[in-house]
């Protein structure tokens, strides 16, 4: 297995240029609003799917947070969704959306009770856990329904890279699942097995290590180079594990993320990978080595005020990413010439924006719209009821957003 080589940096934002065609495709268009750029989301797909090198790519979608763009990736060829919750994949199923790998433990009553009356979404949806207690609450709604399909289960192992021993011991990626070694998910699938109305399904192993860090030094290459061969012998046993437990071999095996998508498909074992920010690549996407970033995805605001030479104020745009807090965590403005002030960052109700020393700015007039691209993928979308698709230098279409259906989601 091999690493992608690092690429030459380009001097300019990857945006550079998408301001002046985005103003005009949607000067009758008040702000704030969301745009996504139809060919670039179009190349997108194409391209995570080329990446994966012909293994499926389900598509994450709390990284697109649009029913309608979400259908478009399917169309596409993305295999299955991975959503956050399972009332977002009860939902999608019942638009007709098919093979929803619900990506965290589901315990909420309300839901497990409505997934347990559908038959048809029993069929659909396959739930996540790494715990029997997880699995308990699943059964119990199932055995107070009618009888119908089993409902699949997937197992969630931890990917992290652990380095050390004892109080020297590092954890390197997410804190996720508590099941590790093959040991303890041969003994979770046995038990799963053993409750009525589940069936173990497979595993997913995501290195977020690996597909969520940017390429941003020589600590990060080598971490995403250790994490790999350890990750895939793992994975290697822990399969060999399941099978021997449940006396079949898994049937779905996840893995990676839109920054893995080469190494991860690689993996032994592997059936599939998971992928869903590559389709907007937002900021925290600029620096990766696997592939040149092309957003697709921005957002407007209008200039309302000048508080003095070499400043403009842009009314809302606190649209600030989850994570650990920090610059890397705000929106990056696309508009060339202009920047964040350190000081007041992005605001609930107003931005404000310095003129930098880049050469050929302009200078910004009240009235005039600003671009920005958000730092996660679909989280911009939260704040919008519709996004608004462009082609060229028109708006084609207007499609709402999760919360534009009234749809609010984890």
């Amino acid at each position: 297995m091999t690493t992608a080589q690092p690429r030459t940096r380009r001097p300019t934002s990857p945006a550079a240029g998408v301001a002046a065609r985005l103003t005009a495709a949607t000067a009758q268009v008040a702000a704030p609003l969301a745009v996504v750029d139809l060919d670039r989301f179009d190349a997108n797909a194409a391209d995570v799917l080329r990446r994966a090198g012909g293994v499926p790519v389900r598509l994450a979608t709390k990284s697109v947070r649009v029913r309608a763009l979400a259908e478009r990736a399917l169309a596409a060829g993305f295999a299955g969704v991975m959503t956050t919750s399972l009332p977002e994949a009860l939902w999608l199923v019942r638009h007709g959306v098919r093979d929803a790998l619900v990506g965290y433990p589901a315990v909420d009553a309300g839901a497990l009770a409505d997934l347990a009356r559908d038959q048809g979404a029993r069929a659909q949806v396959t739930l996540m856990v790494d715990d029997v207690a997880q699995a308990r609450r699943a059964a119990a709604a199932l055995a107070a329904a009618p009888p119908g399909p089993d409902v699949a289960v997937c197992l969630d192992v931890d990917a992290s890279l652990r380095l050390g021993v004892g109080p020297w011991r590092t954890h390197l990626g997410t804190r996720r699942s508590p099941l590790r070694t093959p040991a303890q998910v041969a003994a979770l699938a046995r038990q799963v097995e053993d409750l009525p109305g589940l069936r173990v399904r497979g595993v997913m192993t995501y290195e977020a290590q690996v597909a969520g860090l940017p390429d941003t030094g020589p600590v990060v290459r080598a971490v995403k180079r250790l994490s790999l061969p350890e990750v895939a012998a793992r994975r290697t046993a822990v399969l060999a594990a399941l099978r021997d437990a449940v006396g079949r071999p898994a049937e779905l095996v996840n893995a990676g993320g839109t920054g893995s998508l080469e190494v991860s498909s690689a993996g032994p074992g592997v059936t599939e990978v998971t992928a869903g920010s590559g389709l907007f690549v937002p900021a925290t996407f600029d620096r990766y080595d696997a592939f040149e970033p092309r957003p697709a995805a921005f957002f407007g605001l209008d200039v309302v005020r000048l508080p003095g030479p070499g400043w403009a104020t842009a009314f809302g745009g606190g649209y600030v990413a989850s994570g650990r807090a920090g610059p890397s965590r705000l929106p990056r403005p696309v508009t060339p010439g202009w920047g964040l002030s350190r000081r007041e960052g992005a605001g609930e109700v107003q931005t404000p924006l310095r003129r930098t020393r880049r050469r050929g700015a302009a200078e910004l007039a009240v009235g005039d719209r600003v671009w920005f691209r958000h730092a996660k993928a679909g989280e911009l979308m939260e704040h919008v009821t519709a996004a608004h698709l462009v082609r060229g230098n028109a708006v084609v279409d207007v499609v709402p957003t999760y919360r534009g259906e009234g749809r609010a989601f984890v």
